[in-house]
């Protein structure tokens, strides 16, 4: 059995006929008529019925059908890859990851990624972690930066983790409920005025699950899902927020809201980077996975990603 039987078998499955096939695959209708002659005699079964319109599959040809797409998928796709490993960088390549991220990652991963293989086009795709490995699963991206968030089936992935995220309590500058200062106590998060995102977002459920061991519940005056939304209601002093402190690094720098760690207990969660099993790992996406490592190793070595003692209130 040879795949361009396969590939023949297939082409006058989906066409209907043999002319239409001969047509979209550029080949004579003898020589399709020899190679789906051949295949039969090897099986020793038809695989098509011939009707007065063109062709049906038999019983034994969809069954074959059914193995020979993915044959003919996979050896396409082998050939894909083998080819990219040891070719020219090519594109386009495609990211996924959560707006948070994408907030401080974005602009230098694009800049660093155009410097290392110029021409080649980087799309990005923005939303939540659970959306992002959706996405991933798909064959939608090539790689994805995604949080490890509770329900997330990640292990079935090629993930690999990049550091530990804390989340911080943040809140407005003049501290309308009286915080105060020092670490605050998850107990406390039961009764301040909270803007969290809706489930299933990671930090929601974060939230939710560490309350939830000590038998509470987040007062949740607010619930936004759009980050930039959330940090200007948190400024002008309507709530309290729960994220990463590289998500509020500019802000609290320029004095614009405070940060509290969390304790008793703290809330954190992986950073993993993940590739698809569905697309092939090119050269291009290699080189940016190299990138991606070095900017974030770059963000912590200058505390962008985890704050100073010096920030906290």
């Amino acid at each position: 059995m040879e795949l361009r039987q396969l590939e023949t078998f297939i082409g006058i499955a989906d066409a209907g006929a043999y002319s239409r096939a001969a047509m979209r695959l550029s080949i004579s209708q003898p020589i399709l008529s020899r190679r789906v002659k051949a295949l039969e005699e090897e099986l020793g079964v038809a695989l098509f019925h011939r009707t007065g319109r063109g062709v049906l599959l038999t019983e034994a040809g969809v069954l074959l059908a059914q193995y020979a797409r993915g044959i003919v998928e996979s050896t396409r796709t082998a050939v894909t890859a083998v080819k990219a490993s040891g070719a020219v960088p090519q594109g386009p390549v495609v990211i996924g990851m959560p707006a948070s991220i994408s907030a401080v990652l974005s602009v230098p991963l694009i800049q660093a990624f155009r410097r290392a293989v110029p021409g080649i086009s980087l799309k990005f795709m923005e939303g939540y972690s659970g959306h992002v490995l959706e996405w991933l699963g798909n064959g939608l991206t090539d790689i994805a930066i995604l949080y490890d968030a509770p329900r997330l089936n990640i292990p079935s992935l090629r993930a690999e983790s990049l550091l530990t995220d804390e989340l911080f309590l943040l809140g407005p500058r003049d501290d309308p409920a009286g915080v105060g200062t020092g670490p605050v106590q998850a107990t406390r998060l039961s009764c301040l005025p909270m803007i969290l995102p809706g489930r299933p977002h990671g930090v929601r459920v974060l939230v939710d699950e560490a309350l939830a061991a000590l038998g509470l519940e987040p007062n949740v005056e607010m619930e936004v899902d759009a980050m930039h939304a959330m940090l200007q209601l948190v400024e002008n002093g309507l709530g309290y927020a729960v994220l990463s402190y590289s998500c509020v690094a500019h802000q609290i720098a320029q004095g614009r809201m405070r940060i509290w760690r969390i304790a008793q207990p703290g809330i954190t969660r992986s950073l993993l980077i993940a590739a698809s099993t569905q697309r092939p790992s090119t050269k291009a996406v290699r080189i940016l996975r190299t990138i991606l490592r070095r900017q974030i190793q770059d963000m912590i070595a200058r505390g962008s990603w985890a704050p100073d003692p010096a920030v906290f209130s």
